[in-house]
């Protein structure tokens, strides 16, 4: 009989309690990457994500003699089960110590959540939405995480195999990516020949632009357009877009994000956009538990506001699909190196690609990318 006790959680301190395993878990671990603790709190609020208004979720910790062994979020985004056809729920911010009966009873807990609610299968790792880390690392545990990706132990997926059941419902692959000295020929010249032959047009927008002018909306409204037809997507409501342009513009560098703009349409249609960041991952190892206080804010700030970071992160680029065929993206590549190198940075990471979207891992090719990293959505049927 198992001694593995789950218990729901019910409030504050139970919350606490589930972000908090996580630090305890890979404390000292060099390359796994904590997320922000309010980040955290503000993500698993009910109250305060806006994914709320079409996802239902339950959080759940597994005990053993007492102690926080596991943790695992039950999520039902009922959005994108309505488009993609699925009674899916999903599984999400899992971990656990290197025990079988605890993984074991972690997902077993999902499964019952979800058949409760006429789920016809369980899938993950997942979060709310795909603006959540997805994909459980399966290969690449030696390399450096990411602020925006999930880092797990070499035995999460061994765990997966050993339970039975499971498929492959989608794999992720990542790429590390050189800055050059010079900017491609390559790009250079599909930039150029594109601007010439379609009017399209890189542009830095500016803050009062996207925060107080409805340009964020008009950036998420590609972003929408360009990710609603891959795995798992729905596409985000007013408040969440409201929600990140919020969050996030506020202390991000414009001069890293491009805009591309159509200038046959009469207000200049914005039709492709790449955002990056500075790496924050030594930055974020260096605060205590996710906390900023009371020296964590320091290393943040050097890495964001002085590029005291060697690295960049791809959090997105987006095109619409009439313009993907058009070579929009070269523009925007080319002007983004262009500031990678003026501050100096060395690398880039990708981020989560499809592992069949060959489209989006082509344009990589000019800049000697080398695949260090690849993750698992696993799904298992319980209808």
């Amino acid at each position: 009989m198992s001694n593995i006790k789950i218990e729901k959680v019910t409030d504050r301190k139970g919350l606490d309690a589930f972000i908090q395993f996580h630090y305890d878990l890979y404390k000292g671990n060099e390359y796994s990457v904590p997320n922000l603790y309010s980040d955290e709190v503000r993500t698993l609020s009910k109250e305060k994500n806006a994914a709320f208004e079409f996802c239902e979720a339950d959080y759940f910790l597994a005990y053993k003699d007492g102690k926080v062994v596991g943790r695992v979020a039950a999520i039902m985004n009922k959005r994108a089960n309505e488009k993609w056809n699925r009674k899916t729920v999903r599984f999400g911010w899992i971990d656990f110590v290197d025990d079988l009966e605890v993984s074991k009873a972690l997902l077993d807990t999902v499964e019952q959540w979800g058949k409760e609610r006429g789920m016809q299968e369980i899938a993950g790792p997942l979060g709310f939405t795909d603006m959540d880390p997805e994909g459980m690392l399966t290969w690449g545990f030696d390399q450096l995480g990411t602020q925006f990706t999930i880092y797990n132990y070499p035995y999460y997926p061994e765990h997966m195999e050993k339970l039975g059941g499971w498929v492959k419902d989608n794999d992720y692959v990542e790429y590390k990516l050189i800055v050059p000295d010079e900017i491609p020929e390559k790009y250079v010249k599909i930039a150029n020949m594109i601007e010439r032959r379609y009017n399209l047009h890189a542009r830095k927008l500016t803050k009062h632009e996207v925060i107080k002018e409805g340009y964020g909306q008009k950036v998420f409204d590609v972003v929408n357009d360009t990710f609603k037809d891959l795995y798992g997507y729905s596409e985000m409501t007013p408040r969440q877009i409201h929600d990140y342009i919020d969050m996030y513009f506020s202390v991000l560098d414009m001069n890293l994000i491009t805009v591309v703009e159509d200038h046959n349409t009469p207000d200049h249609k914005i039709v492709g956009v790449g955002i990056t960041v500075p790496s924050l991952s030594k930055a974020l190892q260096k605060c205590n538990n996710g906390r900023l206080f009371p020296f964590g804010w320091w290393h943040v700030l050097r890495a964001l506001k002085f590029k005291k970071t060697e690295g960049v992160d791809l959090i997105l680029m987006g095109v619409l699909p009439e313009y993907r065929s058009k070579g929009a993206n070269a523009i925007i590549i080319t002007d983004l190196i262009r500031w990678y190198q003026k501050y100096g940075y060395k690398w880039g990471e990708s981020q989560v690609e499809m592992e069949t979207n060959e489209g989006v891992q082509s344009q990589w090719g000019a800049l000697d990318p080398i695949h260090h990293k690849r993750r698992r959505c696993f799904k298992k049927e319980i209808g």
